[in-house]
């Protein structure tokens, strides 16, 4: 059932493509949460499938290590504002949106943004609001600040950058839940969004119950040559095409 949601004012309804993220086949989530911080495996499994979406963890870094979340993915789209950031932010301009996402994620989202590089895209009172969403966190390419503020509400996040520079005077948001964007992937809305310490995987969500399929056949293999070394086995024995 669509729930309404009451826009906050900060960004026209024509610019917000989908009122609410699709939302992934019962199980699924949880199936690729019970694979842990396994972003190596889906990323060998997109591989096969020919399937570009993995982002590393240089690129895009954590700001809580040790955090693994796994969800649909609420996109935001932001681009530079044409004024004068100095003139914007005496005027007290702010074009920035992501509280409409914010506004309408539902639990278990993951907010991803296409962002603008040099300026913060997200701060800390948006990652509280976040977390107070019951959104599993957010992937940014671009800037991002206030990671204290972020990590003491257990807001994980994943981003190109960290700066304290505002990108209220300096962005504006023009697309929420339209297709993005991210170091040079295609990201949808209610594609699924796994991120882990070693990086972030997008998996477009036509193909993510098959990639999940065969990510846990990988896991269950790889358990298994871990138990076998485990025990001892000779090097010369360890099986290789796991």
């Amino acid at each position: 059932m669509t729930t309404e949601k009451k826009l906050t004012g900060k960004i026209a309804r024509e610019r917000i493509r989908l009122m609410e993220t699709p939302r992934p086949p019962a199980g699924l989530i949880e199936g690729f949460k019970s694979l842990g911080d396994a972003s190596g495996i889906v990323s060998d499994i997109l591989d096969e499938l020919g399937i570009t979406g993995a982002v590393a963890a240089t690129t895009l870094r954590p700001t809580i290590a040790g955090k693994c979340i796994v969800g649909p993915a609420l996109t935001v789209r932001n681009i530079v504002q044409r004024e004068h950031p100095y003139e914007t932010a005496k005027a007290h301009v702010n074009k920035m949106a992501e509280f409409e996402a914010h506004n309408l994620a539902l639990p278990g989202d993951v907010v991803v943004i296409d962002g603008v590089a040099g300026v913060s895209n997200m701060g800390g009172i948006s990652a509280q609001t976040g977390k107070r969403q019951g959104e599993a966190g957010a992937i940014v390419h671009g800037g991002i600040r206030d990671i204290s503020h972020s990590r003491s509400v257990d807001y994980p996040l994943w981003s190109s950058e960290v700066t304290p520079v505002t990108g209220k005077s300096r962005i504006e948001t023009v697309e929420i839940n339209g297709d993005i964007e991210i170091a040079g992937i295609r990201v949808s809305p209610g594609d699924i969004v796994l991120a882990d310490d070693t990086g972030v995987c997008f998996i477009p969500r036509g193909r993510a119950e098959e990639v999940l399929a065969l990510c846990l056949a990988k896991s269950q293999a790889e358990d298994r040559k871990v138990r076998i070394i485990v025990e001892g086995a000779s090097v010369a024995d360890l099986p290789t095409n796991a």
